[in-house]
């Protein structure tokens, strides 16, 4: 499916973005996301891949599962059509700011000094080719609410895509799903 790389990306550039502007909470964190695009060809594409894994049989899901957990998350249609999405954040990560993203993407993200609980970001990635500024607030080191607008390239056309996110910590204890290794410098 074409959308599932940047889709994934965004999702986890979202979650790197926010939780690294300021300490967050070490252990197990649920990212909600619900996109919009222009074309509408984001939802048609979620609506697919939903499709997709309900159609799977009970051990073709367990083994994308599986997958997706030593990836360092997990992945589930969110409510209202969005996706949810836990990742896992160790305490040496938080402590250096460190948070999941994943390998590909060869992204660069600028952040705004924090202004109370509110900071803004951007950002310009080579792969899946994408721009965008987003703005996030926080409550403490446990939430956040994000919105970003995103520019990139869908079958060769223009796309702009519009991302409402949350995080929530949830647990210290991150079960099955292993923190991502930080990406190569």
């Amino acid at each position: 499916m074409k959308f599932t790389t940047p889709l994934l990306a965004a999702a986890a550039l979202a979650f790197a973005a926010g939780a690294a502007a300021q300490t967050t909470k070490p252990g197990l964190w649920e990212i909600t996301n619900k996109m919009q695009s222009s074309s509408g060809e984001m939802e048609k594409a979620m609506a697919n891949m939903e499709k997709q894994m309900a159609g799977m049989s009970p051990e073709q899901r367990k083994q994308m599962q599986d997958m997706m957990a030593k990836q360092g998350m997990s992945m589930a249609p969110g409510s209202g059509g969005g996706m949810s999405m836990k990742m896992c954040i160790t305490k040496e990560m938080a402590e250096r700011n460190e948070l999941p993203q994943q390998q590909q993407g060869d992204c660069k993200t600028t952040r705004s000094p924090r202004s109370g609980n509110t900071m803004k970001f951007s950002y310009a990635c080579a792969q899946p080719p994408s721009s965008g500024e987003g703005e996030m607030t926080f409550s403490g080191d446990t939430a956040y609410t994000m919105k970003m607008n995103t520019t990139t390239s869908v079958k060769g056309k223009p796309e702009k895509m519009t991302m409402n996110a949350s995080g929530k910590w949830l647990s210290a204890d991150c079960g099955a799903i292993k923190p991502l290794a930080p990406p190569k410098k």
